[in-house]
Order: C-alpha cells, then structure tokens, then sequence
C-alpha cells in the first residue's frame, strides 16, 4: 500500500500505538470528498471528521490523481524533487490522520493549528529522515522550501490564512532548532527523543516550548 511506509515512518519516529490502518479510512473520489464536507474547498488533501456523541467518523480524502503519482513515482523508493510536492501532501494527510487518531485513544482534544503545526514539522522531518535513509543529501534549500516562501490557498479567509501562517511559522522555527541534530548520527536517540517529548505535549506547550529556542 502507498501509504504504509509513511504510516510507519511516523509511527516508529514518535514512538506511536496506533492499531489503525490509515488504508481503511482513504477515499479518493472527489464527489465523496465533497458531500462529506459540504461548502468546503477543492483539496487534494482533507481529513474529514464528524463528531457526535462521543464518536467519530473519520475520512482522509487523497486526490486519486495524487495517489496515482505516488504510485507511478514512489518516494518510499526514491525521493526527489520530482516528487517531493506529492509525498508532502500525502504525509501531511497520514500526519493529520495519525496525530487525531493518537489523541483520541488517548481521550485528549486537539486544535486545528495544533494539527496543522504538527504536519508542517512532519513534513520537514519526514523528508530528511527518508533521504537519510535513500543515502541521499540533504538540500541545502529544503527549510527554505517549506518554510520561508510558503505559498497560502487564496480562498482562506482571515482566520484559517492566520492558522496557517502561524503552523507555518513556529514549525519552521522548532525545525530550525534541530537542524544540528538532523545532520549528526550520533545525535539520533537525543533527536527521537525530542520529538516524541514535542509530539506529545499540548498545543499552549508545544507554543512555549518553540518560543524557548
């Protein structure tokens, strides 16, 4: 499956017990996505939730033209810049699909900024984990990439532009901060450490703890 590597990927790096499989919960028909989530924007990611009573029903939406690249040109394989853009979008929905299915086993609520905050340090750390692992260099622009000319949905309107922003921001602040420890092998264990401290702490903390740095 195409998104099992990235599955894992985050479930080994944060240390995470999450007996979901991310495969059970896709959907890559638009017309689904859309009359699951009625007046929303056109995306080629979404996680959808519904929430009622205790429960809830949960959908991660990817693009089937997304999937059908990632099949075609499998970053698990090979990540460049070719693919790059796909393998962001695809680990930003399992981000958002693990980070909401982690708190809630563990009956703790979650924000928005706080999930999309998490995602774009997923994103970065994601990325130079797997190029690691391909036995590939690390970019020398790839913060720079994601994090200093980002490019935002013109449909946002003031409050989710100010969300995205912000998750923008402070990921590329804390990301900035383990850049050292990114580059070191020998700092692996203190690096995995840190993150699944970070993971793991609220969103006011994981605030305060970005603004230590």
């Amino acid at each position: 499956m195409i998104l099992a590597p990235l599955q894992s990927l985050l479930s080994e790096l944060y240390a995470l017990d999450v007996r979901y499989d991310v495969h059970d919960f896709l959907v890559t028909d638009s017309r689904i996505a859309a009359a699951l989530d009625r007046d929303g924007r056109q995306l080629d990611e979404k996680l959808l939730i519904a929430e009622a009573a205790g429960e809830a029903s949960v959908s991660l939406y990817l693009d089937a033209g997304l999937i059908d690249r990632l099949w075609k040109n499998n970053p698990a394989c090979r990540l460049s810049s070719e693919n790059l853009g796909d393998f962001w979008t695809a680990l930003e929905g399992v981000s958002h699909f693990l980070y909401y299915a982690w708190n809630a086993v563990i009956e703790k609520s979650v924000t928005l900024l706080e999930m999309e905050l998490q995602a774009e340090v997923d994103k970065f750390i994601g990325a130079v984990l797997l190029l690691q692992q391909q036995g590939e260099r690390i970019p020398a622009n790839l913060h720079n990439c994601l994090f200093d000319v980002p490019q935002f949905d013109a449909r946002l309107d003031a409050q989710e532009l100010d969300r995205y922003r912000s998750a923008n921001r402070y990921a590329g602040k804390y990301c900035m901060k383990l850049a050292p420890q990114l580059q070191s092998a020998a700092n692996q264990q203190e690096l995995k450490e840190e993150l699944c401290y970070f993971y793991r702490l609220p969103q006011p903390r994981k605030i305060r703890h970005i603004e230590a740095v």
